[in-house]
């Protein structure tokens, strides 16, 4: 497995400082320890935004970049060694190797933030800081009061605030080529975790237990954890869009829709397929799942630099309407279905999101109040479905329950698209004939 160079997070770095004026100063926090129960503690993951510019994987660290008159300046504030802590928690990275590690120009310990702090902010022509964090915000707001109370002695308060949130953002949203590759490698197993799940899945399983199996592909093949809670929904468990309970007996006849993705070195991916328990598609679930797959690939057909991201949206939701309305689950017009958003009875969430750091990854999606246009180095995903309402009367009982969406993971190229979760089996045939095999 490889993974993205230290030389890259000065880059980022870097980068962010090319943004603003000379004088800036930027203090980026990493992730709070969270408390699972009791005195145990969640397992730990990295702020993505702290992690994207530092590349530091420890807890109590705080970064603090300054744009001076001789160039970019990067200052750590992290752990020191410890040897009882480390015997107790794990090694830590500490002060003294920390700037040939992570190719910081200063590195001190947490302890002197706060007095450190106010000598950096000191004239600072702009504080820029993550407006959502509140220890951010406690720990700026300390400063300049000590700032102020200071100004006798000539010392200078800053006075404009920026959020660094959009700024970074704007970055995240743009992958690098070491980013894309890193994400192949996170969809490539999250592939591999799917097939086994469809080639295992037998009558009978519990959901968990097909979880079980995706979680431990993850793991033998190099994944740290989850990208989200996955979803293994049974039946017309699949209508619930957000299912994570995975409680349930697989039953046969029933469709098992699977919402999953490993995470790789905080990188996500995320993929939707949606099986037969049996192995064999039902007429009634065979018809929806097409109407589906007809939509998924509706919306990748729109994917090139320069289509607006609500172009796929619009695409999928036209074939929806089309399908639903020839098996008569909708009637009317296909422009007064759009219009009167009819459709969102079956399908009623979004063609997608940016894919990352995060599963629901950082960007905007309108520029100037109107969907932003496609970008080379974007990833997203690809995401239609339907859901039957289990307990709608009004719906012919052939169709009640069934809950197809599948997803894939796409990269917008230089000329179109390229599909990092392909690999999966999509079509009904080669779906029937994995789980056959």
């Amino acid at each position: 497995m490889t993974k993205i160079a230290t030389i890259e997070y000065v880059q980022r770095r870097n980068a962010l400082l090319q943004q603003l004026p000379i004088g800036a100063v930027v203090i980026v926090n990493c992730a709070s320890v969270q408390i699972r129960n009791g005195d145990v503690e969640q397992d730990y993951r990295q702020n993505s935004s702290f992690y994207y510019l530092s590349g530091m994987v420890e807890p109590h660290t705080t970064l603090v970049l300054v744009n001076s008159v001789d160039g970019p300046r990067s200052i750590l504030f992290c752990r020191s060694k410890d040897k009882l802590q480390e015997i107790w928690h794990g090694r830590r990275l500490g002060v003294d190797a920390a700037p040939k590690i992570l190719l910081v120009d200063e590195a001190h310990v947490s302890e002197s933030l706060e007095q450190k702090l106010v000598e950096l902010l000191d004239g600072a022509s702009q504080v820029v800081y993550r407006f959502s964090q509140d220890e951010t915000f406690e720990l700026v707001q300390q400063s300049l009061a000590k700032l102020r109370r200071l100004s006798r002695q000539g010392k200078v308060c800053p006075t404009t605030l920026v959020d660094l949130d959009p700024l970074i953002d704007a970055m995240r949203l743009f992958k690098s080529g070491a980013e894309v590759e890193q994400m192949t490698q996170a969809c490539n197993i999250s592939v591999a975790a799917h097939k086994r799940a469809m080639s295992v899945c037998k009558v009978g399983m519990n959901e968990y237990q097909l979880a079980a199996e995706l979680h431990h592909q993850f793991s033998i093949q190099g994944s740290q954890r989850v990208a989200y809670g996955s979803i293994v929904a049974g039946g017309d468990n699949a209508c619930i869009l957000h299912y994570t309970n995975n409680d349930q007996s697989l039953q046969d006849g029933d469709l098992v829709l699977i919402d999953a993705g490993c995470e790789l070195d905080h990188y996500a991916s995320d993929i939707t397929r949606t099986f037969p328990v049996n192995g064999h598609f039902s007429d009634p679930q065979k018809i929806i799942y097409e109407i589906v797959l007809a939509a998924h690939k509706a919306a990748l057909e729109c994917i090139k630099p320069g289509a607006v991201y609500t172009d796929m949206q619009d695409a999928a939701v036209r074939v929806i309407i089309q399908g639903l309305t020839n098996i008569g689950l909708l009637t009317g017009t296909l422009e007064t279905n759009i219009e009167n958003q009819n459709y969102r009875k079956f399908y009623m969430h979004n063609i997608g999101h940016w894919l990352g750091m995060d599963v629901h990854d950082v960007g905007a999606y309108k520029l100037g109040g109107v969907s932003r246009p496609l970008t080379q180095g974007m990833i997203t995903t690809v995401e239609p479905g339907i859901y039957i309402d289990p307990d709608d009367m009004t719906i012919p009982s052939q169709w009640r329950g069934i809950g197809v969406r599948i997803e894939d993971n796409i990269l917008v190229t230089e000329t179109g698209y390229r599909n990092l979760t392909g690999d999966l089996p999509v079509s009904v045939v080669d779906i029937e004939r994995l789980m056959a095999s």
